[in-house]
């Protein structure tokens, strides 16, 4: 399959931290990643931006640098959704079979998915995305059942939503851009969907991406997504904890953090100590290595068992073969796959993309970015599938269509 031109794509992540802009071009069934921006976040708390004009100068310097970078204009722009406000529900629906001699039609499961994603939504709040989970024949699990004999079809969906208000905030910066945002993607599906395998989705796989602000997590069952969400907790907050914890500034103990802190306990010996600047000059301070590890630690842990709580009764280690696969800036912290491990009962490890990218864009922190991208070739093929052939197409289907006569 191929196009008639080239499509340059942009995927924008607005983060806690930071802003950040890749540029892909899709060509044929390829997506070359030909441009790179970024720029420190401003303006944007847990994810939300709360200071639009602020928020609004970083995404634009980001988006300057991404095309100046690829050297060509972008066309349209996949958004990352995140932030504290995204919620989700799950809501079941189910038919009486209807088709011709009790099989199931195309029409039964347009009805019961209409049915499923048909529960009100509060007020104020917006869609992001409907999660289907597979259909279950007379309570089997039935992938595809059109035209399977049965009584009753039924099928779950997680609808994943927001805060209208905040989502359309990150849409308006985008467009003073006087650039299109194409569609809003979940990060942690972003993330989910470049960092796995459809093996490894359909042996089931926990996605979970920990931010600066915020922690973003992707559940996968049967090969789809079963849940999604957002924990309002991520990386800073360990580094809130060591201010408070050790009496320095925030800037201290993001480097206390970075060089010292684990998400495990290895030090066995309270004398062995570290120093808050390391020229043991006027000011300078020393800390057990222990304590720090502690701190750290104890975040990690708290962090992992509130994702572990989110997902309640539809996570079970039994089911997630293919285990945890953690992403984010915060995965450098070191031992965060063994802490995960313990945690959700199954191996982890830290994600790598399973595209062919540049080493630099290979590190956590371009995960989400990456996932755009790859949801905007999936896109576009989707979209050149579903156009009508034309002559040639139509006469090679006649051909095809007359050789299996």
């Amino acid at each position: 399959m191929t196009f008639s031109k080239s499509r340059i794509v942009g995927a924008v992540e607005i983060g806690t931290s930071k802003v950040t802009v890749l540029v892909g071009e899709v060509s044929g069934t390829r997506l070359h990643v030909i441009g790179l921006g970024e720029f420190p976040s401003r303006g944007v708390v847990k994810g939300v931006v709360v200071d639009a004009p602020a928020a609004g100068e970083a995404t634009h310097r980001a988006l300057v640098a991404a095309e100046n970078s690829a050297g060509t204009r972008l066309q349209q722009i996949y958004l990352a959704q995140s932030g504290s406000h995204i919620d989700g529900f799950y809501h079941e629906a189910t038919v009486n079979v209807g088709g011709l001699e009790g099989r199931v039609s195309q029409l039964d499961i347009d009805t019961v998915y209409g049915l499923a994603k048909s529960k009100a939504l509060p007020p104020g709040r917006c869609i992001v995305h409907f999660l289907r989970r597979p259909y279950y024949l007379d309570g089997t699990l039935n992938p595809s059942p059109e035209d399977i004999r049965g009584d009753r079809l039924s099928v779950g969906v997680w609808h994943v939503h927001g805060d209208q208000h905040r989502i359309a905030d990150g849409v308006h910066i985008i467009r003073n851009f006087n650039l299109p945002v194409t569609e809003l993607v979940l990060s942690s599906l972003a993330s989910g969907n470049i960092l796995t395998t459809p093996e490894e989705r359909q042996h089931g796989v926990l996605v979970i991406d920990i931010g600066a602000g915020t922690t973003d997590y992707a559940y996968y069952r049967h090969g789809r997504p079963y849940v999604a969400g957002v924990v309002a907790v991520g990386g800073n907050h360990l580094t809130n904890d060591l201010s408070l914890g050790l009496r320095i500034t925030e800037g201290q103990a993001d480097k206390m953090k970075t060089l010292h802190g684990r998400a495990t306990i290895a030090a066995k010996d309270r004398n062995d100590i570290v120093w808050l600047n390391g020229d043991m000059g006027i000011g300078d301070r020393k800390f057990p290595r222990m304590t720090i590890e502690q701190i750290t630690s104890a975040r990690v842990r708290e962090l992992l068992e509130v994702v572990r709580k989110k997902l309640g009764n539809i996570y079970a280690p039994g089911d997630t073969l293919a285990g945890v696969v953690l992403t984010g800036g915060t995965t450098a912290l070191p031992d965060l796959a063994d802490a995960a491990a313990r945690v959700f009962e199954v191996p982890a490890r830290i994600g790598v993309p399973h595209v062919e990218v540049a080493e630099k864009l290979r590190q956590p922190a371009y995960s989400t970015a990456l996932g755009l991208l790859h949801q905007g070739l999936l896109q576009q093929l989707e979209t050149a599938a579903s156009k009508p052939p034309g002559f040639f197409g139509k006469l090679r289907k006649a051909v095809d269509s007359f050789a299996r006569l």
